[in-house]
């Protein structure tokens, strides 16, 4: 193996994350108990991954992040043999990798990756905290510093895409949603640059996108859609062209839908 620059994994500032819950005080103690595996759940765009980042800059420790999806192979997590000038040399994938130096591995949205692939993550999940590179002959040993961090979609259960029992039982679980409106508000607020009364009036918008979950929308309005919407009008842009190029066309073509969330942001703006 050559040697790993971790240097490129590390996070140097502190992200901004406002806590809104138990969830980091939950996270040390986990990680401090044999670096607990830990699936977090919540919607789409409401933090889960600026949360582990934070975590890892708390903890100092490096952060490796897969962006799952359908076409992932078990090759593309552990690593596979490659044609060079020299020859066919081993390159360690992802998983890899963050087992060898301590990382964390964060598993971004798990349920998009096929099941025949997620299985290779269980050795790293329980006692033995190992990974076998079979098709290299190794057993590698994660570092003591190591642990595995999933995200979980519950919104995208259905018979294709859901987790086995088998894997579910092998982590903790942190459960996530969208902030209060008043700190949802601050996010927003700190993130783009608007005035808070501003930022609140777009959660205003966001909540009553949300209410119509299950009713028109398969997703309601997230956190980052409403700070993508923030950054916009910052920019000069009108408030009602933004919300509907942020808060509007992504998430629905249906023209009814359309006209009530445009109402919503009449209403506010």
């Amino acid at each position: 193996m050559t040697d790993i620059d971790i240097d490129q994994y590390k996070i140097n500032e502190e992200p901004y994350y406002k806590p809104v819950d138990r969830e980091v005080e939950l996270f040390n103690a986990a990680y401090d108990s044999m670096r607990m595996p830990i699936m977090l759940k919540g919607p789409t765009g409401c933090g889960k991954s600026r949360f582990i980042e934070y975590m890892a800059w708390k903890l100092g420790r490096c952060l490796i992040t897969v962006a799952c999806n359908e076409d992932m192979t078990a090759s593309d997590l552990i690593g596979r043999y490659l044609l060079d000038v020299n020859g066919t040399t081993w390159q360690d994938g992802p998983l890899t990798t963050a087992a060898r130096i301590g990382a964390i591995c964060y598993l971004d949205e798990v349920v998009e990756a096929r099941q025949d692939t997620t299985v290779v993550i269980h050795p790293l999940t329980d006692h033995r905290r190992t990974l076998p590179l079979d098709k290299k002959g190794e057993l590698v040993t994660a570092h003591k510093d190591f642990q595995l961090v999933i995200s979980y979609n519950p919104g995208y259960q259905n018979l294709m895409k859901d987790l086995k029992q088998s894997t579910k039982q092998r982590f903790g679980s942190l459960d996530f949603d969208y902030p209060e409106a008043d700190d949802e508000a601050e996010i927003v607020a700190h993130e783009s640059g608007i005035d808070l009364e501003t930022a609140k009036k777009l959660v205003q918008v966001g909540h009553r996108g949300r209410n119509l979950k299950g009713h028109g929308l398969d997703e309601g309005i997230s956190t980052r859609l409403l700070i993508y919407a923030a950054q916009l009008i910052a920019k000069g842009i009108e408030p009602a062209a933004a919300c509907m190029m942020t808060m509007v066309s992504p998430i629905t073509d249906d023209a009814d839908i359309r006209d009530t969330l445009n109402d919503s942001i009449a209403t506010y703006f």
